[in-house]
């Protein structure tokens, strides 16, 4: 029976979660509308590219004519004026991983891609290797892949591949995102405390994931990093799949993994060469991943696994990663103007600051990393990241920070001084220093924007798109002006 086509109305459609979802149903056949804020690449483009043109801000006439079912993004507070008329008219009310359980979990077998970091570049590489070695995934992914054809697809095999996101759902569900992905496969990629607006403590954020382990059935398979110096809490990750009532593959780059790298990794500036040896058939195999960083190996090493436990044969697997480009945001190069090279990343957490860098000196060997960053997210910008900022930020060689974006929203005792990490910072040798505002910013990374420079904007934002602006900006600065 062909189920019934829908008029679905998106509030906050242009969310990371909620823009690929949209498309999906638009995909499915359903009609899709809906409304945001101003929105930004990626995901403008992508509605774009689907047909479905958002309106601009909240105003219950939106929802004329009637829809059959609003889908809520969790940036929709509970006073929202459509919510609200949502709920006075009485219409059937989903959140955003309840529609895609609803609409396309329920047929499939769900490979959840969860953990603090990660999650998006694992989730693209995992829809890639399926789709490269025929199986036909559907997937979501919360970023632009560059390889696929889009951030979505329905799919016609039996997997659907999922970013299992631990914020929560939406203003009536409050749970995590990932509580409703009902996964078979799990990829845990991290454990370290981060949403602190949502979290209280490190153990309510540890509680979400232990009640996601619980989720997964006897006969699934839970892949997680084994590596003591990932979660950030030494053995965190394994205690927590103690709870797992399935096989468990530990991964990582240490070699008490059940699955590690054999002997060193080869970092080149285009990728990373290592050899693994097969689970399944107890062979050497080379792998040849076109993305640097030590944490782009430990990814690979998750979809590995899981990939040869699904039965995809070696070769193809190797082959297809070997093909992988990674995900729009994520050590994005814009381009090179003046023989200064623009690179964009989402870091925000401390851990992913110096992960990113660490890539950075992989991949562009010798030259001068200045660093601009943004305090986007609630939790970027509090206090108890000093100590590991002050650590992941000594691998730059310049560090310019921009203002904490949700300054209001923080009491003064929660706020991180970002005055003095930068003047720590310049007393151990990297110069920083805490900018006015963007404009400022980008004035101070003109100036520092000498031939053979990389400049990396790191934000969970747009940043009022500060990488393109740069990049725009050396391409337009005359010949004789500052290097």
């Amino acid at each position: 029976m062909t189920p019934a086509k829908l008029d679905i109305y998106c509030l906050a459609i242009g969310g990371t979660g909620m823009a690929p979802l949209a498309c999906l149903l638009q995909e499915q056949g359903h009609r899709v509308r809906g409304t945001d804020g101003p929105l930004y690449p990626p995901m403008s483009t992508l509605l774009e590219q689907a047909g479905i043109h958002p309106l601009v801000g909240y105003d219950p006439v939106h929802l004329e004519p009637r829809p059959d079912l609003a889908i809520i993004g969790n940036a929709i507070h509970r006073n929202n004026p459509e919510a609200v008329a949502a709920e006075r008219l009485g219409l059937p009310i989903l959140s955003m991983p309840q529609a895609l359980a609803r609409f396309f979990l329920a047929d499939h077998r769900s490979l959840v891609v969860s953990g603090t970091h990660g999650k998006t570049t694992t989730t693209a590489m995992a829809a890639w290797v399926w789709a490269d070695c025929g199986r036909d995934p559907g997937y979501l992914i919360g970023g632009a892949p560059c390889d696929l054809p889009a951030s979505f697809h329905a799919g016609g095999g039996d997997r659907f591949i999922v970013e299992g996101d631990e914020y929560n759902a939406a203003y009536f569900d409050r749970g995590a995102k990932f509580l409703h992905y009902q996964p078979e496969t799990l990829l845990l990629t991290s454990a370290e405390y981060d949403h602190a607006d949502l979290y209280a403590t490190p153990e309510s954020l540890w509680e979400a994931y232990a009640r996601l382990l619980d989720l997964l059935p006897a006969e699934g398979l839970l892949v997680a990093c084994g590596d003591s110096g990932v979660s950030g809490v030494s053995g965190k990750l394994r205690e927590l799949a103690a709870g797992a009532r399935c096989r468990t593959i530990f991964y990582g780059l240490e070699p008490g993994n059940d699955l590690s790298p054999l002997g060193e990794i080869e970092a080149l500036p285009e990728g990373s060469r290592f050899r693994v040896r097969d689970m399944e058939s107890g062979e050497e195999v080379e792998i040849t991943l076109p993305l640097a960083g030590d944490h782009n190996v430990a990814n690979c090493l998750a979809v590995w696994a899981a990939a040869r436990r699904d039965g995809l044969p070696a070769a193809d697997v190797a082959a297809a990663l070997a093909r992988f480009h990674g995900v729009q945001r994520r050590l994005e190069e814009l381009g090179t103007a003046r023989g200064v090279t623009v690179v964009d990343d989402f870091a925000h957490h401390p851990t992913a600051v110096e992960k990113t860098l660490g890539a950075l000196r992989q991949r562009y060997p010798g030259r001068r990393v200045v660093t601009l960053f943004e305090p986007r997210s609630l939790t970027a910008g509090r206090g108890f990241f000093f100590a590991p900022y002050r650590q992941a930020f000594a691998g730059a060689d310049r560090v310019l920070f921009a203002p904490i974006f949700h300054n209001g929203r923080l009491a003064p005792e929660e706020r991180l001084d970002f005055a003095a990490l930068a003047r720590e910072l310049s007393a151990a040798g990297v110069p920083a220093e805490v900018a006015a505002d963007n404009a400022e910013l980008m004035r101070k990374a003109l100036e520092e924007a000498r031939e053979g420079s990389v400049l990396v904007t790191m934000s969970s934002g747009s940043f009022e798109g500060m990488p393109h602006r740069l990049l725009a900006a050396l391409r337009e600065k005359p010949a004789d002006g500052p290097r």
